[in-house]
């Protein structure tokens, strides 16, 4: 496994390494090992996936603390572009975006920890987005950021986003109180 950092602090971009041969290929998406000799020593307790068509955005969402939740994503069908968006009120990169192509076919998997906003946009029908959560799932905690929020800047790289009315109704970043 290759592990990547990042100009902002606490993301970690995996690449594993895929063994491949006439029957398919195979490759290690865990070791709880590995990832804590990389920084990554959290204990994940639950799982979630999604199906979605392309064209549809999903975020950007958190949870605040104490329930805040460190997210280990990748895509198992299909691709999307993963977004991020530091919203530590101390980081020196509060504010700041990134983005990562995770797809089927590159096997990239994508530490987002605690204190990010997380969207993703889908590149390809019938995608499947999987990832591993650090803390259990708690509504009244929830928040998030408006996903064309102009400050931000975020090219989701599709032409007419399909956005849930919940998304369609969150804070921009200037006005968000962030708890983190």
């Amino acid at each position: 496994m290759q592990f990547e950092t990042f100009d902002i602090e606490g993301p970690v971009l995996i690449t594993p390494r895929v063994f491949s041969d006439s029957r398919g290929h195979f490759f290690e998406s865990y070791s709880k090992q590995k990832f804590a000799e990389a920084g990554i020593p959290e204990e994940f307790v639950q799982d979630n996936q999604s199906l979605s068509c392309a064209g549809t955005v999903r975020g950007l969402h958190f949870q605040a603390p104490p329930f805040a939740q460190g997210k280990l994503v990748r895509v198992t069908q299909g691709a999307v572009l993963d977004v991020i968006v530091d919203i530590r009120k101390a980081s020196k990169t509060f504010g700041k975006s990134l983005k990562i192509e995770l797809s089927a076919d590159n096997f990239r998997i994508f530490w987002v920890p605690p204190g990010f906003a997380h969207g993703f946009s889908v590149l390809k029908d019938q995608t499947i987005f999987t990832y591993k959560c650090t803390n259990y799932y708690n509504q009244p905690s929830e928040g998030g950021i408006l996903f064309n929020d102009p400050d931000l800047g975020i090219d989701w790289e599709v032409a007419q986003p399909i956005v849930s009315d919940k998304d369609l109704i969150l804070p921009r970043l200037k006005d968000l109180k962030s708890p983190f």
